[in-house]
């Protein structure tokens, strides 16, 4: 089983338009696709993944409910693990997570450049410890954001200083532990119990030796194949992983191993 950790997708209606400024504010990056749900599968599929765990980002309070409703609908597909979201200044929030635990998603991904917030801002603890004591995943953008380069919110220090707080969860450091970042990545976060680091948009962008360094010394069991379509292809991020001289057993961990263990699908 191959599984993509880190994709986005957006419904019908504003998908175009979602990944036209997406575009824009990323430097004109071009999309690998259309930005809808069936496109990002028929994508995914095509290179070979057979699960796609689609990350969704509430980036206004008002959007929140939408992006989980759509989020909760597509989870009820074989072929997607969702992963909800939710803004920091909602009210409701604490009463969101409660809905996208009742509704079977494994995690919610939280974004804090477009969220703004710092990760170790204590008006997120309140949202930590919900998470914690309901036992959802957590995935974090970490590092710089190439569309809202600074100052950056999710530092491997600042990711550092909340991890103790989640002792029945598992968080995931999205670009190898924190885009553009690595060498505090390696001093810092490897070893973490609790931390699982994805490897999404670092072809042809990490230098390779980095990466194999920090997949030894963190653990290749707590290493998770990502992509972050429409803006890398899980084929270019496999190629870049096997480039690194791993053996046949760790890239099948890698590759989709361990997301099965961690999201429960063995």
């Amino acid at each position: 089983m191959i599984v993509d950790f880190h994709t986005h997708c957006f419904p019908d209606r504003i998908a175009e338009r979602a990944v036209s400024q997406l575009a824009v504010a990323s430097g004109n990056a071009t999309p690998a696709f259309d930005g809808t749900a069936q496109g990002l599968l028929n994508l995914v599929h095509s290179k070979g993944v057979d699960i796609a765990v689609v990350l969704g980002i509430a980036t206004n309070v008002k959007q929140q409910k939408n992006v989980n409703d759509f989020l909760i609908e597509l989870n009820k597909r074989d072929d997607v693990v969702s992963f909800g979201s939710v803004h920091p200044d909602a009210e409701d929030a604490i009463d969101e997570l409660y809905r996208i635990k009742e509704a079977g998603l494994k995690g919610i991904k939280l974004h804090p450049d477009y969220q703004s917030f710092f990760v170790d801002d204590d008006r997120m603890f309140r949202i930590y410890e919900t998470v914690n004591k309901l036992g959802l995943l957590l995935t974090f953008h970490a590092g710089v954001d190439i569309g809202v380069p600074d100052p950056v919110h999710c530092t491997p220090q600042r990711l550092k200083n909340i991890l103790p707080m989640f002792d029945n969860t598992n968080i995931i450091a999205a670009h190898f532990g924190g885009y553009l970042l690595w060498d505090e990545v390696e001093e810092l976060l490897v070893g973490e119990k609790n931390l699982y680091i994805d490897t999404s948009f670092c072809h042809t962008r990490m230098p390779p030796l980095w990466a194999k360094r920090i997949i030894e010394k963190h653990g290749a069991d707590k290493i998770l194949l990502g992509s972050d379509l429409p803006w890398s292809a899980p084929d270019k991020e496999m190629e870049f992983i096997k480039s690194l001289g791993l053996s046949d057993d760790v890239l099948a961990d890698i590759f989709g191993n361990n997301a099965a263990r961690l999201l429960g699908l063995e």
